[in-house]
């Protein structure tokens, strides 16, 4: 037996014996059973919980991007929409100016022609005016000459209104064929 108990006392400390093995068997097994009763259900509803939330966050990350790309086209349209509206705005403006312009125009040439049409008529009567005033002066004139060239007076004054019309009625008639005369 010294055989025998030399090999047992020789035997690898690293490999368990069969009682051993047996028992460390067994209590691995149980160990095993209730963990994977126990904690295998809590470990796969964990999984399945992360799972769960990794593919709904990329759900919602989908639909936030779809969301944002929405967003993007709906900001594109309004922002189209405002440059058709500006170029729109600006069209009318210019047209307006241009209309503004021509009623300004159209209103300084009325007054233009109104100034002209009054400077006009005021010369005109200016003109009349000097023309009487000029028929009396050269008419008492004229007459004061007559009466002393012929030694008589002349004081009819209806007679002499009538001879000074006469006279100042050749003098124009003269200065007209002159300036007809002129013209050809």
């Amino acid at each position: 037996m010294t055989h025998l108990a030399q090999a047992a006392t020789q035997q690898n400390p690293l490999l368990p014996t069969w009682p051993e093995f047996i028992v460390g068997t067994i209590c691995f097994v149980i160990v095993f059973g209730v963990l994977g009763k126990m904690l295998l259900p809590r470990i796969q509803q964990t999984l399945t919980e992360r799972t769960d939330q990794i593919e709904g966050g990329l759900a919602r990350a989908e639909e936030a991007q779809q969301e944002a790309q929405r967003l993007l086209d709906q900001y594109r349209e309004q922002l189209q929409g405002a440059r058709h509206e500006a170029a729109r705005l600006r069209e009318e403006a210019r047209e307006q100016g241009a209309q503004i312009i021509a009623e300004m125009r159209e209103q300084a040439q009325a007054e233009a022609r109104r100034i002209t049409e009054a400077a006009e008529a005021q010369l005109q009567a200016e003109r009349q005016q000097a023309l009487a005033s000029l028929r009396a002066e050269v008419g008492s004139l004229a007459t004061e000459l007559a009466g002393r060239i012929v030694g008589e007076s002349l004081a009819d004054t209806a007679r002499q209104g009538r001879m000074v019309d006469r006279f100042l009625d050749e003098i124009e008639q003269r200065s007209a064929d002159v300036r007809a005369g002129a013209g050809q």
